[in-house]
């Protein structure tokens, strides 16, 4: 499941092949975008801000949105595509490199000016260079009441959580994903844990919260549910949780070790 790790390791990658690099063909595969055009535009930069993405030339910004199943891929020119063509949403390619966004979430190309109105909204980036961790307690702690479950996925208040992080953080910090914001002893070093676990797995492939990478040993309780806890054996718990119906999430517990 792409979470901030995932977009950065993305855009990373992306990065190195295009960053500095003249395109010469763009295609995008969406109709509000079908006709624009940026071969000839230097590609300045790619960056990630949260689960986001942003190709950024001198004039434009192509942002983008892996969702559940978006995936960036770089090929060789004229290497053959892992993916089917028809889920392709976007095509670069310059001299060297071709690019191929599939099955993007979100695919728009903004004037360079106009990035803030698709990530404006977001809250400090947990991956980022200027990741202000005063500012995502600030946000965080804002509304008291909140499960702390939900003000962690909050891309708002913190910005790269996504459902199995924040699972697997509350495991590892002892907390029930209903436990209220104002009921959690130490917010901010709960923030700290989950950016250090991020910022281990960002250079993973195969992420890990336990350790070990071996297929069915890398989580504790996402996904999880009725098997028996890693640490006290008791049988797992999972259920929904969201602001509304529409909004609800997947949670999973140990009814032992959580409070």
């Amino acid at each position: 499941m792409p979470e901030g790790d995932t977009v950065w390791r993305t855009a990373h990658h992306l990065h190195e092949v295009l960053a500095g690099r003249q395109l010469t063909r763009t295609d995008f595969r969406v109709p509000a975008f079908a006709t624009v055009d940026l071969r000839g535009e230097l590609v300045d930069e790619v960056v990630s801000h949260g689960k986001h993405l942003l190709i950024r030339t001198a004039t434009h910004s192509i942002h983008s949105h892996l969702k559940m199943e978006g995936a960036w891929h770089v090929y060789r020119l004229g290497s053959p595509w892992r993916r089917p063509g028809h889920s392709a949403r976007a095509v670069l390619e310059n001299d060297e490199w071709q690019t191929v966004g599939y099955s993007l979430g979100i695919l728009e190309v903004l004037a360079r000016a106009d990035e803030p109105s698709a990530v404006g909204y977001l809250g400090p980036d947990l991956l980022g260079p200027h990741w202000d961790l005063d500012e995502a307690v600030r946000r965080v702690t804002a509304d008291p009441d909140r499960p702390v479950f939900l003000a962690l996925l909050d891309q708002r208040n913190l910005a790269g959580f996504g459902n199995e992080y924040v699972n697997e953080l509350l495991f590892l910090m002892g907390l029930l994903p209903t436990r209220p914001v104002g009921r959690v002893g130490d917010i901010r070093r709960v923030i700290q844990r989950g950016q250090r676990m991020l910022d281990v797995n960002k250079a993973r492939v195969e992420r890990s919260f336990t350790g070990s990478t071996r297929t069915g040993e890398d989580r504790w309780v996402y996904n999880r549910e009725r098997a028996r806890c890693r640490r006290c054996k008791n049988r797992l718990l999972s259920g929904k949780l969201g602001d509304r119906p529409t909004t609800e999430r997947d949670t999973f517990w140990c009814p032992h070790c959580q409070t």
